[in-house]
């Protein structure tokens, strides 16, 4: 995902263990940028989840992680003729699902 880490991670700290239909209901209600991104690979694991044979209200995150990507490396011009690097950071989010066992 084009975004960074540090942003991700605020988003997945919020519906860590929690089962996918509150998650996705948090997701929707959150004002940052990357909930939509999180929601959006929450919904295909979800939708892969569906074709194993696997019912929606019975699965939830056992884990969620974001971690750093490659970074694209571009540069802006600063003073004194000068040019200063500017790192484009990305994610890579790992979503496991579980079945909830009583």
């Amino acid at each position: 995902m084009r975004v960074s880490p540090m942003k991700v991670r605020q988003v997945i700290d919020l519906i860590r263990g929690k089962d996918v239909l509150s998650s996705l209901a948090v997701l929707m209600h959150v004002h940052k940028g990357s909930s939509k991104l999180v929601s959006k690979v929450l919904s295909s694991a979800v939708s892969t989840a569906k074709q194993k044979g696997l019912n929606e209200e019975q699965l939830f995150i056992s884990k969620i992680v974001a971690d750093a990507g490659p970074m694209w490396k571009r540069y802006r011009a600063a003073g004194f003729g000068r040019a200063t690097p500017i790192l484009k950071r990305t994610t890579h989010l790992t979503i496991e699902l579980d079945v909830i066992t009583k």
